[in-house]
């Protein structure tokens, strides 16, 4: 018991959509490994002797627009909820976009919220002091800010898990002072997927991975 109180407090801070487009990117003989367990994920790279997880968010939002993709998101997002992650929901919002030659309109949906939800809960849990470390994994550089926050006001520890294919593009979160970065790669997605079935307390299946997250399905 003393061994486990002396452990640092680890929280997770997941960009949905950033890990979502960077599987995405990987081409549709992967889309099976969009079926992640996000807790399990996390959790591969805690230090076991030295680190404990405690808490995994999921900062994302409902394209309420889509329908087949949209279920498949819920789905997603009660399964790893039935598995200790918290999820955190933006929205999407319509934008009308217009061409300055032809004129012609149409509606685009762009996404609100996730990354400063993302941020806020960042720093509020730092402040509260709900962890001693914290992962954040996602590409975008927006949250330099918090992150500096984190580690220089609040005196806390920060790693960056960087999802497939985007370590490029994080050179300015991978810079910041006493940040340390680990790359996701393909055996991690592979390595840290959920069941196929998950079943409630009475051994009754409530969630099915889809079948368009089937492997080699095209």
């Amino acid at each position: 018991m003393e061994l486990s109180l002396a452990k640092k407090r680890v929280c997770c801070y997941i960009d949905g959509f950033n890990l979502y487009h960077s599987i995405a990117a990987l081409g549709s003989n992967c889309n099976h490994l969009k079926w992640l367990n996000l807790w399990a994920l996390s959790n591969a790279y805690i230090k076991s002797s030295k680190e404990k997880l405690v808490k995994v968010y999921y900062f994302s939002a409902i394209a309420y627009w889509l329908k087949d993709s949209s279920a498949r998101h819920k789905q997603f997002i009660e399964a790893n909820k039935n598995l200790g992650v918290t999820p955190i929901l933006g929205n999407f919002k319509k934008k009308t976009r217009q061409c300055k030659s032809c004129g012609a309109k149409w509606t685009e949906h762009e996404e609100k919220q996730s990354d400063v939800n993302l941020a806020i809960y960042l720093v509020n849990d730092a402040h509260l002091n709900k962890f001693d470390k914290a992962f954040v994994l996602s590409a975008d550089s927006d949250l330099c800010p918090p992150i500096d926050l984190v580690i220089n006001n609040c005196k806390k520890e920060a790693a960056i898990l960087i999802p497939p294919n985007r370590y490029k593009i994080t050179r300015e979160l991978r810079n910041r002072q006493q940040v340390t970065a680990y790359k996701i790669k393909l055996k991690h997605l592979k390595a840290n997927q959920l069941p196929n079935t998950i079943r409630n307390e009475t051994g009754e299946i409530i969630i099915k991975r889809p079948e368009e997250y089937i492997q080699n399905k095209n």
